[in-house]
């Protein structure tokens, strides 16, 4: 199968190329140039294979290039590092209503599903391609992917991997898990500014081709781990399927019966990756989008206006901390009829104006599979101490973001269709919103927020949280967002 650019539809690569080169040189982003269809049948058998067998058949549907040996080795060493067989399990909390755990990987976040196998893709590819250029990955982080694609470089032969992500905007925690990275080939800084100036910093980086040629000299070409990455969204489609076949398998479903997904989201990947599969042929009811108070895609949703333009929060749901939301131009692509000179104008609208309108009519009539809504603070943190009093089940505040979205839905729809909630990060990862949530008071410190949450809840505190608090700080870098390109230079003129 070949990909395309969402700016440039007559260029065309292979799977291999989307992956080691991570953006399009015009800025784009690829695609698949279709979506392969999967049956019922199909689904129905992935109920007795294992998490790793469902991803390596996905993967499969879209990577030609590689045999299903290969494919099914990337995913087995990927899905190793999970506590479990089941990477991605779901658990029922109540009739008709579930919640999908993508936070038992080795940094405790939905992006380990993806960020697991990412280094594994682009070390097949290089071997595949014959490239003898190391790998530099760049990462603009709102948090999660950091210290995913930290530990899943980490290491990693034939790679350079540096993440930058904004100092003040991501949890106590995360920032520990990032600045306490080992490996010889990473480096992490945070930036004087907001997610979205990281995100812009990077992808400015990455067309910017007197920057290509500079490293190409030095024997890099770059890569990315964030979801702008195929290699990075493509892993992420197979939980969708995933807890379809997990819900046949119990009974709880019929074969062909529609259900929903709500969906915490910030850069648009997550649930992007359920339209995918939607495109592929999962029974999908409704994608529920679930923003918090930057509720930019919200106000898309329901307007057709896309305006970035608009006051910053920052919330006590970091990762989704986000007025630009980069996978959305992949859906964007599809809403303009894959047009790609007209998704190029959108673009430059939003980069000109920080603002672009899709007709509304176009959205209800061909893309009505999406809804979406937000949830305020106040929100979140009922959702959280509510989740937990009505189910005695513990959701992170990202999480809880989807839980108030969906009964909000639920309240104005009636909508009974058994709903699957995407939940995104262990609530140990943000315990100290977590705990005051539950307990009505506030602990300062993160370690003695996740020993008192602990206490309360019962929930097991996985082992690298607690590590944490006595692991070695290792970056301490803080830098102004003008500088990155400089540090980036800087980094590889060592190596």
């Amino acid at each position: 199968m070949k990909f395309i650019s969402t700016r440039n539809a007559s260029l065309s690569v292979s799977g291999s190329e989307a992956i080691l080169t991570g953006i399009s040189p015009d800025g784009g982003l690829f695609v698949p140039e279709s979506f392969p269809e999967v049956s019922m049948d199909r689904i129905r058998a992935m109920a007795d294979m294992t998490y790793a067998e469902r991803a390596s058949y996905v993967m499969g549907l879209y990577l030609d290039e590689f045999t299903k040996e290969e494919l099914s080795e990337i995913a087995s060493r990927a899905y190793s590092r999970f506590e479990d067989e089941d990477a991605c399990p779901l658990t029922k909390v109540d009739d008709g209503l579930y919640v999908l755990e993508l936070w038992h990987g080795p940094t405790f976040a939905f992006k380990d599903v993806a960020l697991t196998v990412l280094p594994e893709l682009i070390s097949a590819c290089r071997k595949k391609r014959g490239e003898k250029d190391k790998t530099l990955v760049l990462v603009a982080t709102s948090g999660d992917t950091g210290k995913a694609a930290l530990e899943g470089f980490k290491d990693v032969e034939g790679t350079e991997i540096m993440v930058f992500y904004p100092d003040e905007g991501v949890s106590d925690m995360q920032k520990m898990q990032m600045i306490t990275t080992g490996g010889n080939n990473t480096y992490v800084a945070g930036i004087r500014g907001n997610f979205d100036d990281a995100q812009t910093a990077v992808k400015t980086i990455f067309t910017d081709k007197k920057v290509a040629e500079e490293l190409k000299e030095k024997g890099f070409v770059m890569s990315s781990a964030n979801s702008i990455n195929w290699g990075r969204l493509l892993p992420q489609i197979t939980y969708y399927f995933s807890s379809y076949a997990d819900m046949l398998s119990s009974g709880d479903i019929k074969e062909g019966e529609k259900i929903n997904f709500c969906v915490p989201t910030g850069n648009f990947g997550d649930i992007l990756a359920g339209y995918y599969a939607f495109r592929m042929g999962l029974p999908v009811n409704k994608l529920i989008c679930a923003s918090n108070i930057n509720n930019v895609l919200t106000d898309f949703f329901n307007s057709g206006e896309y305006d970035a333009s608009r006051e910053f929060h920052k919330t006590i749901s970091p990762s989704m901390d986000i007025l630009i939301s980069s996978n959305l131009e992949r859906l964007v692509f599809e809403m303009t009829g894959r047009n790609s000179d007209q998704l190029a104008s959108l673009m430059k609208d939003l980069k000109e104006t920080g603002k672009y309108q899709v007709e509304l009519s176009v959205i209800r009539r061909n893309f009505g599979v999406f809804t979406a809504g937000y949830a305020d603070e106040e929100e979140t943190m009922d959702a959280m101490a509510n989740t937990f009093d009505e189910y005695g089940y513990v959701v992170d505040p990202h999480t809880a973001v989807a839980v108030s979205v969906y009964d909000n839905y639920l309240m104005i729809t009636g909508d009974e269709t058994p709903t699957v909630i995407l939940s995104t990060a262990s609530p140990y990862k943000f315990a100290q919103d977590v705990y005051e949530a539950l307990d009505e008071s506030r602990v300062e410190d993160p370690f003695k927020a996740v020993k008192k949450l602990h206490s309360l809840s019962g929930m097991e505190i996985p082992e690298g949280i607690e590590k944490l608090e006595t692991a070695e700080i290792r970056f301490t870098d803080v830098l102004d967002k003008t500088k990155i390109k400089e540090k980036v230079m800087e980094r590889v003129s060592r190596q």
